[in-house]
């Protein structure tokens, strides 16, 4: 889930400290993948409802901690995060199908797609001006996305049922990425008048009722294991996201976001320890195609922002 960044009064300037939170925060989210890859394939819907509901524990933890907890619902856009809240669970629903299909390290590598995806919805339905580095990086970027995907997209053709079902995991986790491209645009609209804590509770409350909205539409029942899994990964999800917060509060986005993508790697030896599963040669040389277009983007981000910087400096007074 995308956060907040903080403002800079909010921020502390620790470089080292906010790479060591994010890294953390990766490593935690691919654990908690791996809990619902464990848990077999259950229900979507039921999948969320765990991962939503469990993570408000820790989220409601670090509310009371800095004495945010009562003023944390408070918003004057109750639609707005309703809205939000259902793009996001449609996504993760789909995110979760896809990674009970697919092995971990293709599952998570997919999701890079993302990041592409939100530079071609910000030029189209925000009308930000995307210049021709950027696109550049898009296309490239994509094209090892369709490289990652190739082998399982052709397997439509015809093939075994576990071949098949490989196929669908693939489609699903690319319209979760794109779903979540769009679920980030609308978290860019709410950071303008929500806080973080605003965002991260009402996104954790509205996901928990959704996706318990599934319930008639028939929950597996859970061996002991399962469950545990399952209320492992919300736990997960909920502290992962603090310390995703927590890192943006201590060095800029453009300093810490490449870290995202040691995900790939550790989603390599969870997956092999855990599962048995190895990378395949088209998700290593796609996976490493996508990493360079996302962090040549977040590298001209970052060159944007200082242009812009400067020219606030030199311009003249109105």
């Amino acid at each position: 889930m995308a956060t907040q960044q903080p403002s800079p009064s909010q921020s502390s300037n620790n470089p080292l400290r906010g790479i060591g939170l994010k890294v953390a925060s990766v490593a935690i989210f691919v654990g908690m993948s791996a809990f619902i890859k464990s848990a077999g394939e259950l229900p979507a819907g039921q999948i969320v409802f765990f991962r939503s509901f469990f993570a408000i524990i820790p989220i409601l933890a670090m509310l009371a901690w800095r004495h945010e907890l009562r003023t944390a619902l408070h918003t004057k856009n109750p639609l707005s995060h309703i809205v939000r809240g259902t793009v996001g669970v449609t996504s993760m629903g789909l995110g979760f199908f896809a990674l009970t299909r697919l092995p971990l390290p293709e599952a998570i590598t997919l999701n890079y797609a993302q990041p592409l995806l939100v530079v071609v919805f910000s030029a189209v339905f925000l009308g930000e001006a995307i210049r021709f580095y950027r696109w550049s990086a898009v296309i490239v970027g994509l094209f090892g996305v369709v490289i990652i995907s190739w082998p399982n997209l052709t397997l439509f053709a015809g093939g075994s049922e576990m071949e098949s079902r490989q196929a669908v995991g693939v489609l699903a986790a690319l319209i979760a990425a794109s779903v979540s491209a769009v679920a980030l645009l609308l978290v860019r609209r709410l950071v303008k008048t929500e806080k973080t804590a605003t965002i991260v509770l009402w996104f954790s409350l509205t996901a928990s009722a959704l996706a318990l909205l599934s319930l008639p539409f028939g929950w597996a029942p859970l061996t002991a294991w399962q469950a545990t899994a399952l209320v492992s990964a919300g736990f997960c999800g909920g502290i992962a996201q603090i310390l995703m917060t927590e890192s943006y509060r201590n060095a800029e986005a453009s300093t810490v976001a490449p870290f995202e993508y040691t995900s790939m790697l550790l989603a390599i030896a969870v997956g092999y320890l855990a599962f048995g599963d190895l990378p395949t040669l088209y998700t290593l040389i796609g996976g490493t195609i996508v990493i360079a277009a996302g962090i040549f983007i977040i590298w001209r981000e970052r060159a944007l922002g200082l242009e812009r910087g400067k020219a606030r400096k030199v311009a003249p007074p109105q």
